[in-house]
């Protein structure tokens, strides 16, 4: 690199570290919002989440970052660049171009909004409140159809919504993708349904201290290798996951004391995803590289860890004396094999996030069905509650009580994460097929797990995706790890030979 491009150079990441500086502040702002921020505090909070968002803003849409942007796309120029920096100036001239498009009092006003409704989704949700959300809801979505028209409009307005998420992703894909997978897992799901075996959960339905259940999801956190130097445990009204750098990613669950599988796969989900972002490269910490390369491969690492892990025989082979160590009343005339059992019961519920694993697939098709009608059909906020309990009637055979466990259930809606949801899907068929590659170079994998010995299975995974961050797409991500393209019958055969073991089909 000659010096007077080295100059630039360092002008640039100056700059993008200021940007960065800014997004870790914001963060840690969000985290105390959800984690116990005082309620009458809320408003003015959300105004200053509002105003340093737009200044950072302001620097990433700079005359300046414009600049520098166009001196490195010169050929000369950016042949002088290794790989890495080819890839950080790809990602930062993406942002800057959907970005600049945006009015910055358009980009304020939908911040200090989307903060706001956040709060305001915690309340309704909690008093099942629909019309309370509503106004708040319908402007983040009136916001969104005005940045989809100020980006430009992809193949639908959606896959512009789509591709925020999952990079090349378009609704023809996943079309093709949900229709391939529903073809196998609705039969599956049927034939479980007319089985005669039925795991038993009564022991489930017993009061577990919320106490030791914390203590508990700390164990498995630290079993997995989660560092709690670099992260903490809170908990909040719906898990997240919060990466301010990699030597700074905290988590959170939420307990239920009458279901003490619900805070152990929650903290397993979380923990996925921040030992994905605690073991990126510290070399790109700084950089707009240091994170999950899409929130596809995001979740697959959650996925992979909540179920594929931690559902699995070894898993509770190992781990089940540990639980019935913290509840030794409650689980006293318990096997781990009937733990297993339990874990991976097949049931149609109301609640995504405490779905199993067979049918959460349906949970998020749904979501992403109703997306699309959002914003490809014109379907209104107000007919969202109706939308919602029709379709969970038409999947699922049930039809929520109330909104609260019904289109208030989740979280992302209230802060405009629209697209977001196709990701947790995604990271289900990315996670198989990962899972497929990793038996066969780890081939004592079960054992390694029935022994806890989990490092090698994050090392793994830290060799093959966690160091490279964000300098790989997804499609090249998945193709140098398991040698093919995205395919959804991975998940499709773990499924099927998982249940049909399990259900004696």
């Amino acid at each position: 690199m000659d010096a007077q491009l080295h100059k630039h150079w360092e002008q640039f990441q100056q700059l993008v570290r200021k940007i960065i500086s800014y997004n870790e502040a914001l963060g840690l702002l969000y985290w105390d919002l959800r984690t116990g921020a005082p309620r009458k505090g809320t408003d003015i909070r959300s105004e200053t989440i509002g105003i340093l968002s737009t200044e950072g803003f302001k620097l990433q849409v700079s005359e300046e970052m414009g600049q520098l942007l166009a001196i490195f796309a010169e050929p000369q120029n950016e042949q002088q660049l290794d790989e890495r920096s080819r890839r950080m100036v790809a990602e930062v001239r993406k942002n800057y171009e959907q970005s600049q498009s945006i009015p910055p009092e358009k980009f304020q006003e939908y911040t200090i909004l989307s903060s706001q409704s956040e709060v305001k989704w915690e309340e309704a949700k909690e008093n099942s409140d629909f019309a309370g959300f509503e106004p708040y809801l319908s402007r983040i979505v009136a916001l969104k159809q005005e940045f989809i028209d100020y980006w430009g409009v992809k193949d639908t307005r959606y896959d512009t919504l789509l591709d925020m998420y999952e990079p090349e992703m378009t609704v023809e894909k996943l079309d093709a993708i949900f229709d391939r997978l529903k073809a196998r897992l609705v039969p599956l799901v049927q034939a479980i349904q007319k089985s005669t075996f039925e795991p038993e959960t009564g022991f489930l339905k017993q009061l577990f201290p919320k106490e030791q259940q914390k203590k508990l999801s700390l164990f498995l956190l630290e079993q997995m290798g989660y560092d709690f130097e670099a992260g903490r445990l809170d908990e909040s009204v719906h898990p997240f996951a919060t990466g301010l750098n990699p030597r700074d990613v905290r988590i959170t669950t939420k307990f239920h004391q009458d279901d003490v599988l619900s805070a152990i796969y929650s903290s397993l989900h979380e923990g996925g995803h921040a030992l994905y972002e605690q073991n990126v490269d510290i070399e790109l910490a700084g950089t707009p590289l240091a994170g999950g390369t899409s929130m596809g491969i995001h979740e697959s690492q959650s996925r992979l860890w909540e179920n594929m892990i931690g559902r699995s025989r070894p898993f509770w082979n190992r781990y089940f004396t540990d639980l019935q160590q913290h509840f030794p009343e409650q689980l006293k005339d318990v096997t781990a094999e009937q733990l297993f059992l339990a874990a991976n019961r097949v049931e149609n519920s109301l609640i995504r996030i405490e779905a199993d694993e067979l049918t959460y697939n349906l949970h998020i098709i749904i979501r992403y069905e109703i997306e699309k009608m959002i914003f490809n059909e014109g379907l209104s906020v107000k007919e969202l509650p109706a939308t919602w309990n029709a379709k969970y009637q038409d999947y699922l055979g049930l039809t929520p009580p109330n909104d609260g466990v019904g289109v208030l259930q989740d979280v992302h809606w209230s802060g405009g994460d629209f697209g977001y949801f196709a990701s947790y899907s995604l990271g289900n068929m990315y996670a198989a097929q990962i899972l497929n590659t990793m038996r066969q170079e780890i081939p004592n994998l079960d054992n390694l797990i029935e022994e806890g010995k989990l490092a090698p299975i994050k090392e793994w995974l830290t060799d093959k995706i966690y160091k490279y961050g964000k300098s790989e797409k997804p499609a090249e991500i998945i193709k140098r790890v398991t040698g093919e393209e995205l395919n959804p019958d991975y998940l499709a055969d773990y499924l099927e030979a998982k249940y049909t073991e399990i259900y004696k089909l």
